[in-house]
């Protein structure tokens, strides 16, 4: 990752090139999809850089990677991998841009921008005192995504000026280390104002009060104009996770597009998708493309490459923001749906043929323990593949299928054509529960109640994400089912941690719990060969899951916290759970889609006093 290189000064002498970007750091390419994505500020030594957007990337030599679902769905051609340039070549890869611009020195205590400093080529050092920068603490964000630099300034000179360096002194900052809090934290100036401390600035109405708007900056992106914003700047951290919440969505590679002439086609779309026929079976004769695979010609090729660019058209034509975020909103249903097939039908393993998705059933009947139990189905997905896209990303408050279009913070200048993703290769196991049961169960008034609780509370929360707008309130996920299917997976993954030898933050959880599905994929989630050691796999065999569903449930049936914890109305951020906490149900944010909300352990075993049944005590 690289900087970009500074703009050449004309002061009335002939121009000097560039310099060369130097060579910041590495981080992981799944990094720059989860951690330190577009718009994400990432430290470098004593040094602070904002991830620049995928416009300024150098995809020259990025991997393609295909996944026709997802891309059709987020309306774009396809998706890259984040490029890992040559170590020779500091120009290409990610770009940076410093952020933030004000530092200190912990010396002279002078707070102002880097470039004043005057700091030898590549470092960040004060030229008076030899020591090592520090990059500002604090930021200003909105929720449209719009960042800038603390106004320091006028955040000391309160009242007394309009116009920021009007007094012509220089600013300091130091700690008096008197204590831990913001009340050490003291800004000054050489002006004569009186010192004044951080303490406060973190109010929601702090800036405000003081006439500070949003600027409507983005500085992530290249040459991006400020806009008009009427959001209300918050103060954050620089570290603080709420500066960056990264919008991913993802899909798993299943039949046909993992397999047969699909997968033959993947690699090489990019060269047919702007050839005739004719060129592209020329293609495939010359490459002896379907060498290895004799029941596929070159007209099979060409209907493929046919279908894929119809798909394309129709998922990139042009749009506006609200098409797009109903598509991105919609994807659930639309992608899971076809999972929820392709996991419930058996795809065996072919001999000599690369398959991305292994499904099958253990070998031996799921048995009569397990079926009482309310299990329909276990199937064991030996092999499977994710793709995980960023799309946007939000900062001060994090992602809610409320959020208008405008919270979505771009990643590029313009509509991009793609966007940066990365798979991974696992395996896992899904179980089905018995549609009668739960069709019986769920309609049980306690759990109605309950549910209906949770319900109400998430869709507050919703309404008050939307504000003014007159963009309907999205219907709340939670019910008795889904919270019981999202129970289930978190009570798996704890116990399968501790039996297969996995970190429950290397499994995540996929639920499938719309309109008539009533699924649970728990599959490991690692991006190299470590996920399909077969650990997870061999949980699925009945007399495995047998016991560790037992072990799981009497687990459930108790938690440190009891009696409070099963007995609270409501539990967690905003009250969107019940009966769940760190003690029970709560897994590493890595392994939830849900962000550990919408939980209930009553669901699973019911209450102590049997008032609520839970699905597995009928």
């Amino acid at each position: 990752m690289s900087p970009a290189p500074p703009r050449t000064r004309r002061r009335g002498l002939p121009s000097t090139p560039a310099r060369t970007a130097r060579r910041l750091g590495e981080i992981r390419r799944a990094q720059l999809i989860t951690t330190y994505g577009v718009g994400a500020m990432i430290a470098v030594e004593n040094e602070s850089f904002l991830v620049r957007g995928i416009d300024s990337w150098d995809i020259s030599e990025a991997p393609v990677i295909s996944e026709p679902r997802l891309a059709w769905q987020l309306g774009v051609s396809g998706f890259r991998m984040p490029p890992a340039p040559d170590p020779d070549k500091a120009r290409d890869g990610v770009r940076a841009v410093r952020f933030p611009e004000m530092y200190s020195c912990p010396n002279c205590h002078q707070l102002q921008p880097f470039r004043k400093f005057n700091s030898p080529a590549g470092r960040a050092e004060c030229s008076t005192c030899q020591e090592n920068l520090v990059p500002s603490r604090f930021v200003i964000a909105c929720t449209h995504g719009h960042l800038e630099d603390f106004p320091y300034w006028k955040w000391l000179h309160r009242g007394n000026r309009t116009t920021s360096g009007a007094c012509g002194g220089q600013l300091t900052f130091r700690a008096d280390g008197s204590t831990a809090s913001l009340r050490a934290v003291l800004i000054g100036c050489s002006c004569g104002v009186e010192e004044v401390s951080m303490e406060g600035s973190f109010r929601r109405q702090a800036l405000k009060d003081l006439g500070i708007r949003c600027a409507g900056r983005s500085p992530w992106l290249k040459d991006a104009p400020a806009v008009s914003c009427q959001e209300p700047p918050r103060t954050l951290q620089r570290g603080s996770s709420s500066v960056w919440f990264p919008v991913m969505y993802s899909a798993l590679s299943i039949p046909p597009w993992s397999q047969g002439i699909a997968k033959i086609v993947a690699p090489y779309y990019e060269i047919f998708k702007h050839e005739d026929a004719a060129s592209i079976e020329a293609y495939v004769r010359m490459q002896k493309l379907l060498r290895h695979h004799p029941e596929y010609t070159g007209n099979d090729v060409v209907a493929e490459v046919e279908r894929r660019r119809t798909a394309e058209a129709a998922a990139t034509e042009p749009a506006d923001s609200t098409k797009i975020a109903k598509h991105a909103r919609n994807y659930r249903q639309e992608i899971y749906e076809g999972e929820y097939r392709s996991l419930s039908t058996p795809h065996p393993e072919v001999a000599e043929q690369e398959q991305e998705f292994v499904c099958e059933p253990p070998t031996t009947q799921i048995g009569a323990l397990l079926s009482s139990r309310g299990l329909a189905q276990v199937m064991l997905v030996k092999r499977l593949r994710e793709v995980r896209a960023l799309q946007s990303f939000r900062r001060v408050e994090e992602p809610s299928p409320a959020d208008s279009p405008l919270r979505e913070a771009a990643i590029s200048l313009d509509r991009p054509s793609w966007l940066p993703a990365f798979e991974v290769s696992g395996e896992g196991v899904f179980i089905r529960l018995d549609p009668e049961r739960l069709r019986v169960w769920e309609q049980e008034p306690g759990q109605v109640a309950r549910a209906a609780r949770t319900r109400e509370n998430h869709e507050r929360l919703l309404a008050a994400r939307i504000g003014d707008s007159d963009k309907p309130v999205p219907p709340s996920p939670a019910t008795p089912r889904f919270i019981l299917l999202h129970a289930l997976a978190h009570i798996l993954i704890n116990e399968w941690s501790l039996d297969g030898g996995y970190p429950a933050a290397s499994l995540r959880e996929r639920i499938y719990g719309e309109e008539d599905m009533a699924g649970v994929l728990v599959y490991t989630a690692t991006s190299d060969s470590a996920g399909s050691l077969g650990g997870v796999v061999a949980q699925g065999e009945p007399d495995r899951l047998e016991a560790s569903l037992r072990a799981a449930l009497h687990r459930a049936s108790w938690c440190s916290n009891d009696p409070l914890c099963m007995e609270s109305e409501s539990s967690g951020a905003d009250s969107l759970n019940v009966a769940a906490c760190h003690a029970c149900l709560l897994l590493p944010e890595t392994s939830c889609e849900n962000n550990n909300i919408l939980l209930d352990r009553a669901a699973l075993v019911g209450t102590p006093d049997g008032r609520v049944p839970g699905f597995f005590t009928l």
